[in-house]
């Protein structure tokens, strides 16, 4: 048995058996585990062996927190380590700071144990450290802190959050909090929270009184998110003008197979990222292929969350709900947040897979009570009347000639307020963006398009349906590349028409 697998004690410093409930306690496969075995977090403490009741008590005791508040002292002009800053270092770079350090047996340990001895000696040597992650809390109360660069999936360097911390400062799940963190005692498996110092980058005392997101009211998006950047980036010019999208915006992208939606996606999150830098955008990538997720993080600028198709169905799932809570307790505070997700077929997929089955099959093997959990994801997308607003814009797999694929697009259609559908045809005849003029709409897009701009759109959608989409998609991207901007192609159109 793994040392950081044992019995955890109990309040009373017995041990106690294992509760089989916990999603982390599933051994994940993927070789990710310290030892071959899991990460399997689980237990009210934060580890260690059988050991008789003189031993240290638990740091879940609610008195704990506070104790350990009153002891940190920096000293003036002291900056504590900060643990991101290892996770930025190639293993490379972390064998030689490891020698430098004197660690020995770092041979053939995997990054994430590697940084954990590396975090161990520099906490013996200069004391404190800071600690950041997004927070997963666990049936037995306490929880810990995911780190974004491991997709929010257990890993050795987590951090323990013990359950009077959560209690105190009212914290959640999603909940990205940030502070001062001390070293594993003897007997211990993870780094633990000492003092919160920030919770969703606001002091953690304004956290008691914002307004759960269940009881937020829901708007049409009313703010529109300008997809225009260069003049040569016409895919999203096009979409600009043939599909606005709204902060809050609900919206489906339909792609059959090599549609190039991986491209769009991509240049959709480039063009948020720069015209919307206060905005928080997260793409998030379910059964994808890894060369995949690795050209994504190369082309975004956002955050990459990703869980690839090697891993279960579980890690599907834990990733979507841990990137949509972190995005609910974010619009909470009045953010605004961005989810790509591709794809939402695969996703549903996965909760087919893992949800206990009902004894009710839909055609195609769709379990009848799977594909509620996805709907509530994608259902979560709206512009909100006290500030902030989710929006997710998804992809929906068709023509795969799967009939579960079909049966998953059928119960999402029409669910949104924004919908393009690619068209394979003008993906091979090289016609980008492939997007079908007469299938691609927004809901409501007077409330975020100006008045005389829409009046030019509408326009253009009664010439452009006149004709077939490969000859509509050719025209319009022929008069675009012609034109700087969509304003001086609209102006042109304008002066045409009169």
């Amino acid at each position: 048995m793994s040392t950081r697998e044992r019995p955890l004690r109990n309040d009373n410093g017995g041990s106690r058996r294992p509760h089989h409930s916990d999603r982390d306690r599933r051994p994940y496969s993927g070789g990710q585990g310290h030892g071959g075995g899991s990460y399997g977090h689980s237990g009210g403490s934060n580890g260690g062996d059988r050991r008789p009741p003189s031993r240290r008590p638990n740091f879940d005791r609610p008195e704990d927190a506070g104790v350990d508040e009153t002891q940190i002292q920096l000293k003036p002009g002291e900056k504590p380590l900060d643990i991101a800053s290892l996770r930025n270092l190639k293993v490379l770079d972390l064998q030689e700071l490891a020698a430098k350090f004197n660690i020995e047996g770092i041979a053939g340990l995997k990054k994430q144990d590697l940084m954990f001895k590396i975090l161990e000696a520099q906490a013996k040597q200069s004391g404190m450290m800071f600690g950041a992650g997004v927070l997963e809390i666990l049936e037995d109360g306490f929880g810990f802190l995911r780190s974004p660069d491991y997709n929010y999936l257990p890993s050795p360097d987590d951090i323990y959050v013990s359950p009077s911390q959560i209690r105190r400062f009212s914290l959640r799940k999603g909940d990205t909090v940030s502070g001062l963190i001390r070293p594993p005692k003897e007997g211990e498996r993870y780094f633990a929270l000492l003092k919160v110092e920030l919770v969703n980058a606001e002091d953690p005392e304004s956290v008691r009184h914002k307004i759960p997101f269940d009881n937020l009211t829901p708007l049409y998006p009313n703010k529109r998110i300008q997809l225009e950047t260069a003049t040569e980036e016409i895919s999203m010019r096009v979409m600009n003008l043939l599909t606005p999208v709204g902060f809050g915006q609900r919206g489906l992208i339909v792609a059959p197979p090599y549609s190039g939606k991986t491209i769009l996606m991509q240049k959709l999150a480039n063009s948020i990222t720069t015209n919307h830098p206060d905005s928080h955008l997260i793409v998030l990538l379910i059964d994808e292929r890894p060369e995949e997720v690795t050209d994504m993080q190369r082309s975004v600028k956002g955050e990459v969350v990703a869980s690839t198709f090697d891993e279960p169905a579980e890690r599907h799932v834990q990733v979507a709900e841990i990137v949509l809570e972190k995005a609910k307790r974010l619009v909470e505070h009045g953010k605004d947040v961005i989810i790509l997700l591709d794809s939402i077929t695969r996703l549903a997929r996965a909760y087919n897979t893992v949800a206990p089955h009902s004894g009710k099959i839909l055609s195609g093997g769709v379990d009848s009570n799977a594909l509620h959990k996805p709907k509530r994801f994608f259902g979560a997308a709206r512009n909100v009347e006290e500030g902030g607003s989710l929006t997710i814009i998804a992809t929906a797999l068709v023509d795969t000639g799967s009939r579960m694929d079909e049966v998953i697009f059928e119960e999402f259609k029409g669910t949104g307020n924004m919908e393009i559908q690619l068209d394979r045809n003008l993906f091979q005849r090289r016609i980008y963006p492939a997007i079908d003029v007469k299938k691609s709409n927004t809901r409501r897009e007077e409330i975020v398009v100006p008045a005389d701009e829409l009046k030019l759109m509408w326009i253009l959608r009664k010439v452009l349906n006149e004709l077939n989409p490969t000859e509509a998609m050719e025209l319009l991207v022929d008069r675009l590349k012609k034109t700087k901007s969509n304003a001086d192609f609209l102006a042109s159109m304008s002066k045409a028409d009169k």
